[in-house]
């Protein structure tokens, strides 16, 4: 198939830091090039893939201290986007629903991945307004808020089987927290049960402007109690390493996760994952083999001394089982497929009755009486 893939351009692809959709569409791209697909990536110049790359923008804008505002960047990109639209048997939209006005005209050959969150109650006036954009959500989970929106599947995210590097023989260990310092993803809940159970804790994260007056406030004061380490953020070559060493991963969240790959991450690792019931963890995390998922930091410390004697190659070889990149390829071109079946469909019956409607307007021109010839039986009863 010859596959759009449209990327935010707020990170490069792959992110040379943190930035999870734009990992995510990383990895599919070069799997579907890799299956034999003809891919084209829109994203940022400085992105790296085997696809043929469509530069909208020289670097990522998270990164360039120039940019004040990104929405001018990714008209661009659409625009771009627009231009070759035709090239494409589909489009796949990875930018939340910035493009539906200017490609509802064609909205049977597009499909837009949902990768965050749908409780913000603006989101159903405007899914009901374009219904016809057919949607994947990236969990069963996250379709709850909007669960009158036109999704046609949900795909779970997929990692490459030989991106992350298992570790059988950690040892001790320390317990780790990865991903972005914040109020819903609770650092202070890490810190809160490594403190109580006595083990070390490292912290990974990233900083955003939005969240440097919480982690001045809340997160920089917890780092002097106990033995609990800030990282700070990393790339996917340490993360490997990160993970990979560490007893279990912390995934204390207070918000609506519409999957959280940092646990399929750590699964790669082999790591276990003691996680919190919210979003889509449930989905991800098979209680008992790879993790446990508790409702309470009370429930995390009677829970941890389990998660610890988890199996490491049984938590690998779940992860091969249910979260390949090949199998959310795959996925992926299932619904391509179906798509672009339905709408060949549709232009086939739309054809079928522009001919229907022709002949009946040339039979009833044939019935009619020539112009200017009265009917005789009108003349003669008048």
């Amino acid at each position: 198939m010859k596959i759009a893939q449209i990327a935010p351009l707020m990170e490069s692809v792959p992110p040379r830091l943190y930035g999870g959709t734009e990992r995510v569409v990383s990895y599919l791209t070069e799997e579907l090039v890799r299956q034999g697909h003809e891919v084209t990536l829109f994203a940022s110049g400085d992105s790296v893939t085997s696809a043929e790359l469509v530069g909208c923008w020289r670097t990522a804008l998270r990164l360039d201290p120039a940019i004040r505002d990104w929405i001018p960047y990714h008209m661009m990109l659409l625009d771009r986007v627009r231009e070759r639209a035709d090239e494409f048997d589909i489009l796949h939209f990875h930018i939340d629903q910035f493009h539906f006005p200017l490609f509802r005209p064609i909205a049977r050959r597009t499909v837009t991945t949902t990768h965050g969150r749908q409780d913000l109650p603006d989101l159903k006036t405007l899914y009901l307004g374009f219904s016809d954009m057919p949607l994947v959500s990236i969990s069963q989970a996250q379709r709850g808020p909007v669960s009158a929106a036109n999704f046609v599947a949900t795909v779970y995210h997929g990692l490459p089987p030989t991106l992350h590097r298992p570790n059988f023989n950690v040892g001790d260990g320390y317990l780790a927290f990865l991903g972005r310092i914040s109020p819903e993803k609770r650092p202070d809940r890490a810190i809160e049960i490594a403190n109580a159970v006595g083990l070390p804790l490292k912290i990974a994260a990233k900083v955003d402007k939005v969240d440097v007056e919480y982690f001045a406030e809340k997160i920089a004061p917890l780092l002097q109690t106990g033995d609990v380490e800030f990282v700070g953020e990393i790339n996917e070559r340490a993360k490997t390493d990160f993970l990979g060493n560490a007893c279990a991963l912390l995934f204390p969240i207070e918000w609506p996760e519409p999957f959280g790959l940092t646990m399929i991450e750590a699964m790669a690792c082999g790591t276990p994952v003691l996680a919190f019931r919210q979003g889509s963890v449930t989905e991800v995390i098979d209680e008992g083999i790879t993790g446990y998922v508790v409702g309470s930091v009370s429930e995390a410390i009677e829970a941890l001394p389990k998660v610890l004697k988890l199996d490491r190659r049984t938590v690998r070889r779940r992860f091969e089982e249910r979260f390949s990149v090949a199998r959310m390829a795959r996925d992926y071109v299932a619904v391509y497929r179906s798509l672009t079946n339905a709408a060949a469909e549709l232009d086939a019956d739309l054809v079928v009755s522009a001919r229907s409607r022709a002949r009946r307007s040339r039979a009833a021109a044939l019935a009619a009486p020539p112009a200017g010839r009265q009917d005789r039986a009108a003349i003669n009863s008048d």
